[in-house]
């Protein structure tokens, strides 16, 4: 093998020799499983989000059958990790190491709390509750496994390595917000309910923070640094993602003081509102700029169109407007917002639509090409 870097396994933040990984496995399961994208639990994150917003929306054939492909994403891309770590572990080790890898992973987290919200919708809360514990140690484990990397072991990615995906770190914390917000009036004590209430709005002061952090570096990083095809891609979305989920914490936030406040709830109220307000009013800024960097990459640059995973990362800030939409406007009582969900969460489906329909055909390219090869083997 040589040095360069695998497919799915980002060479990015610390140095890896040809030691660290195990060779890939010549057949698609094998190679796919080895090469697996970190972040690829963002298509879990996307399918449960759009889910979401067509049941709020008034939607609830779709939501049902899109409900029923996100337990269906959670439950193989979970079989996929674990396989991955138990018979690729050296893969697995080195995009941990890698910082700008391992934030990927908060995918998982993102996309275990979405399926958590998710489900509540048929009262499950005690299954979205122990979703909503794992999630939260894996959480625990990433943010301080990561930033302990970053700052202690001296493993510090470069400032190019800082792209939109690090904002996943945002939207995995903001995510623990809204699952909780969305849990606690459904927990059979009261007790529980504060508990969870005064979480979410500890959860969401972190992740506003988390995220002004960041944005300022990528923007930095945007203006000081040079930016290629390949960079400015879908993980920018995660971008507006970041705020949009930010804003739906936020608004489950308002609904709980409404419904049931408490001393917390009532001091952070004002403050809360506006700043939800004012991280809509910036994502919703964004969003011409991210169509431009699209534009300029496919059609100035000739990107290719393929499939990749990356891809999910469009979906989930799309449907997550709109989710961040209905929910601020009717917690604060603004139609604008709530009309404006109902035009845009079908943007959401039909980029949902789109990337199932690419996932299909390179899945189907990838297994017509199996016996192609096997024949020319023979020839």
């Amino acid at each position: 093998m040589t040095g360069e870097p695998l497919p799915g396994v980002p060479s990015l933040g610390a140095s890896v020799s040809p030691l660290d990984y195990e060779p890939i496995p010549t057949g698609k399961i094998g190679a796919w499983l080895a090469t697996l994208d970190p972040g690829y639990f963002a298509l879990v994150m996307a399918t449960g989000i759009v889910s979401i917003g067509c049941r709020l929306l008034g939607h609830s054939l779709i939501a049902e059958i899109l409900l029923y492909a996100t337990v269906a994403g959670w439950l193989i891309l979970s079989a996929a990790y674990v396989t991955r770590i138990v018979r690729f572990p050296r893969h697995f080790l080195a995009s941990l190491r890698a910082p700008s890898s391992a934030v990927a992973y908060f995918t998982v987290v993102a996309g275990t709390n979405v399926l958590a919200t998710a489900l509540l919708a048929h009262k499950t809360w005690l299954l979205s509750a122990v979703l909503g514990i794992i999630a939260f140690v894996l959480w625990l484990v990433l943010t301080y496994g990561l930033f302990s990397s970053v700052v202690l072991a001296g493993n510090r990615p470069a400032l190019r390595e800082i792209t939109g995906v690090w904002l996943v770190w945002v939207v995995g914390t903001q995510s623990i917000a809204v699952l909780a917000t969305a849990l606690a009036p459904q927990l059979p004590w009261l007790d529980g309910g504060d508990m969870l209430a005064s979480a979410a709005v500890l959860f969401w002061g972190v992740g506003v923070v988390l995220y002004l952090i960041l944005v300022v570096i990528i923007f930095l990083r945007l203006f000081l640094i040079e930016t290629t095809a390949a960079e400015l891609g879908p993980a920018y979305w995660i971008l507006m993602g970041a705020t949009a989920i930010s804003v739906r914490a936020a608004a489950g936030i308002l609904d709980l003081d409404t419904s049931n406040p408490n001393p917390l709830l009532t001091q952070v109220h004002p403050f809360v509102a506006g700043f939800a307000v004012v991280l809509w009013a910036f994502g919703s800024w964004f969003i011409p700029m991210l169509v431009i960097f699209g534009l300029w990459r496919y059609f100035v640059r000739h990107y290719s169109w393929r499939y990749e995973a990356k891809l999910w990362s469009v979906v989930f800030p799309l449907g997550m407007y709109a989710v961040a939409s209905v929910t601020l406007g009717r917690a604060i009582g603004f139609d604008f917002f709530q009309q404006l969900a109902a035009v845009w969460v079908w943007i959401g489906v039909a980029a949902w639509a789109v990337v199932t329909l690419l996932m299909i055909a390179a899945f189907t390219r990838a297994v017509a090409a199996r016996p192609l090869e096997a024949n020319h083997k023979a020839e």
